[in-house]
């Protein structure tokens, strides 16, 4: 084993570079405490060296090292536990929550990218062994472009079109252009919304995104993902100020409402167009015979 030091120390730090690529560049789906990162990296360093190992343990004919890569997938799933547990406690204090769908797939992501962190790891090794040190170094650069690739999917702007909606009031119903949102029964509270909220559009571009835009747990996330970029006005005991989103039930568009700290459509816009689509949300009937002739049955009656 002596003989593969370079290797696996090479292994080990292009691993570790490719968890700390990966935990700074989505600070959306991480806590912002420093301890927090610690933990991630901590255990991102011990898959690195662990997976650094495996070719060496192989050549060498020690194949009892190789159960050791089993026990660290076990506590990647632990990994996955303790997040969601901890993502969920903090879910009782958040205004506009993230929903359980969400956080869901952030506990996912937790778990997946330690796995490819193993895989930069061993990748490099193998190219420090079978090729040279150069050869080591050039394809963990190229597995940490590509693991960034990996981790990355599709957003709400890739789905939907998305435009600003008019607000308005039919009696005491709030409404963004014809989708009606909620009862408002306050003068002083209907005119704050008029002069400060925004109203925003989604229109699906397709019959799979029609049907992911109809999962709550997306629509929770969208609202969620722009109090969290733009900053909300929701408050306790303040329903009439409380982001909503709500679907045209003929033709499957949301209608957002979003009372914002400053009123910058630009940003509203961007912020949900960048929210990402939830793997829960994700549905193609579209696929199916059957879902795309009820596509067709559709268009024809629009």
């Amino acid at each position: 084993m002596s003989a593969y030091v370079t290797a696996i120390i090479l292994a080990m730090a292009m691993g570790f570079m490719d968890r700390l690529y990966l935990l700074c560049s989505d600070y959306r789906n991480y806590p912002s405490y420093p301890h927090g990162y610690i933990i991630h990296l901590s255990l991102g360093a011990i898959a690195a060296a662990l997976a650094a190992i495996a070719i060496p343990a192989l050549l060498e004919k020690e194949y009892t090292a190789i159960t050791f890569l089993v026990l660290c997938a076990q506590q990647f799933r632990d990994i996955r536990n303790m997040e969601r547990e901890t993502l969920l406690k903090l879910e009782e204090n958040q205004l506009v929550p993230r929903g359980t769908d969400y956080i869901e797939g952030i506990a996912k992501v937790f778990e997946a990218r330690n796995y490819l962190v193993m895989l930069v790891a061993l990748v490099t090794c193998g190219g420090a062994i079978f090729i040279n040190i150069w050869g080591g170094v050039v394809l963990g650069a190229v597995m940490i472009v590509l693991s960034r690739h990996l981790m990355s999917g599709k957003t709400i702007g890739q789905v939907a079109k998305i435009r600003e909606g008019k607000l308005s009031f039919q009696g005491p119903l709030l409404m963004v252009d014809d989708i009606i949102i909620m009862n408002v029964g306050e003068e002083a509270v209907k005119q704050k919304i008029l002069q400060e909220g925004i109203g925003v559009v989604l229109e699906p571009k397709d019959a799979d995104a029609r049907a992911s835009l109809n999962n709550l747990g997306q629509r929770q996330a969208i609202l969620h993902d722009v109090a969290a970029l733009v900053g909300s006005k929701a408050e306790i005991g303040e329903p009439a100020f409380t982001p909503m989103a709500r679907k045209n039930v003929d033709s499957g568009a949301i209608g957002i409402y979003f009372l914002p700290n400053e009123r910058d459509v630009a940003c509203v816009l961007k912020a949900v167009s960048r929210t990402p689509l939830l793997e829960s949300a994700i549905l193609k009937p579209l696929a199916t015979q059957i879902g795309r002739e009820a596509a067709k049955e559709g268009e024809k009656n629009e």
